[in-house]
């Protein structure tokens, strides 16, 4: 059985997109996001789509000591973006 710890907003704010002021694929790039929080995250915790954390039961204690935002701040985004800009032509 698995309970809902919390819900955390990974996706990249505008802000961060209009510093770098180029065009980037959003979408392609919070999926990268949320692929890097999952693949940091203990065995048994997932961050769904949606921003929704769930943990198997056996996980949930550990799943709520975590630091999201420690979690959130160590994944190098401007190398995500970097490999998500369109070209332009």
């Amino acid at each position: 059985m698995t309970v809902e710890i919390t819900t955390i907003n990974y996706t990249v704010p505008a802000e961060t997109y209009a510093e770098y002021g180029a065009d980037f694929d959003t979408e392609a790039v919070d999926d990268a996001v949320l692929a890097e929080l999952n693949a940091r995250i203990p065995s048994g915790v997932t961050v769904q789509r949606n921003g929704v954390v769930i943990a198997d039961d056996d996980a949930a204690d550990t799943a709520r000591e975590l630091d999201w935002n420690e979690l959130l701040g160590s994944i190098d985004v401007v190398q995500l973006l970097a490999a998500h800009g369109r070209r332009t032509r």
